[in-house]
């Protein structure tokens, strides 16, 4: 088992909800105040900060506060447990479909 187990499970529970990856798409994009991040969901802010929150202790975003205004940022190598993973998982199922291919173009060639 890869010991980033718990850091994956967390990114993709995080990840589930598409609230939180609506956030996510947006920040990836450059920083934003909570208050701009809040605009295109019909909710109240509290109910986005639960969201920001969930983000935050996954180890997605980060967060400042100057004053009362909260920047968000998306932490720089974040998705990086995510995209190993994914990575992880491709190979083996490429390597079936490559052996099926040349399978396939053997089995065509036999049968003309």
């Amino acid at each position: 088992m890869p010991k980033y187990d718990d850091e994956l499970d967390a990114v993709l529970r995080a990840l589930a909800d598409p609230t939180r990856r609506a956030v996510v798409e947006r920040l990836a994009k450059s920083p934003a105040v909570v208050s701009e991040l809040a605009a295109p969901f019909s909710m109240a802010l509290p109910s986005l900060m639960q969201h920001l929150r969930v983000l935050e202790n996954a180890g997605l975003v980060t967060s400042q506060k100057h004053g009362r205004v909260r920047t968000m940022s998306l932490r720089p190598g974040a998705l990086d447990v995510l995209h190993l993973w994914l990575g992880e998982q491709r190979t083996p199922a490429e390597h079936r479909a490559d052996r099926l291919g040349i399978h396939m173009t053997r089995t065509t060639r036999k049968e003309t």
